[in-house]
């Protein structure tokens, strides 16, 4: 009898064990500002539109747009996983927060998704997530390569690394990860430190990176 309620006691105690990091997971996520680090995710803008964001984002993919990288987000992560719609009822950006998030996202609207999927996990007002996401944005240069190349490229993603690591003093590879669809160039996403002074290494976002050979980059639009 003893050691059936042994038995059953440490099956108890494994399965709550087992439990708990999903749900601690569930628990941070719905809690404004407990994250580990952010991710800012910059798309390139043509590869966006061609894998079909052009149904989505009408003026970000006219002819003309000439847009190279845009801010797809800043995102809260975990060091495994991340949350996401942390105030699904709460706060909705002011007009004037919204303008301070004008010439950072390609349109009001990705805005307005990005604050309620992501910004409200950062504990931020939306004001201040969007100064923040400006922040995070002004911090990473482009390399020239990117700035507005007018005829289809060829990179190989670690190449694209190199590229971002030479123009950004203090990033490392690591610190990075390059995402690609199809063979396309989709994003190139930088992580940074929660207080947003310094770049943060990132094992589960690099783990996620592109692994083909090569991808290509249109020109921009």
């Amino acid at each position: 009898m003893f050691a059936r309620l042994f038995v059953s006691a440490a099956l108890l105690a494994a399965s709550l064990t087992a439990a708990s990091p999903a749900s601690a997971q569930m628990r941070r996520a719905s809690a404004p500002g407990d994250f580990d680090f952010y991710v800012l995710a910059l798309s390139w803008s043509s590869g966006f539109c061609e894998l079909g964001g052009a149904e989505k984002a009408r003026k970000q993919c006219a002819p003309g747009a000439g847009l190279g990288f845009v801010v797809h987000g800043l995102w809260p992560q975990f060091d495994r996983g991340f949350p996401s719609d942390c105030e699904p009822a709460g706060r909705v950006p002011s007009r004037i927060a919204l303008d301070g998030a004008r010439g950072v996202f390609p349109d009001e609207g990705l805005a307005r998704y990005e604050w309620r999927k992501h910004g409200t996990c950062s504990g931020s007002s939306p004001t201040d997530y969007f100064a923040d996401v400006r922040r995070a944005r002004n911090a990473v240069k482009i390399p020239k390569a990117f700035e507005a190349p007018q005829s289809p490229q060829t990179w190989a993603p670690i190449d694209i690394e190199r590229a971002f690591v030479a123009a950004n003093p203090g990033l490392r590879a690591d610190q990075m990860a390059v995402s690609c669809k199809r063979g396309l160039l989709e994003e190139v996403r930088i992580c940074f430190s929660k207080d947003l002074r310094q770049f943060q290494s990132c094992p589960e976002v690099n783990r996620g990176a592109c692994r083909t050979r090569e991808v290509m980059v249109p020109p921009v639009l």
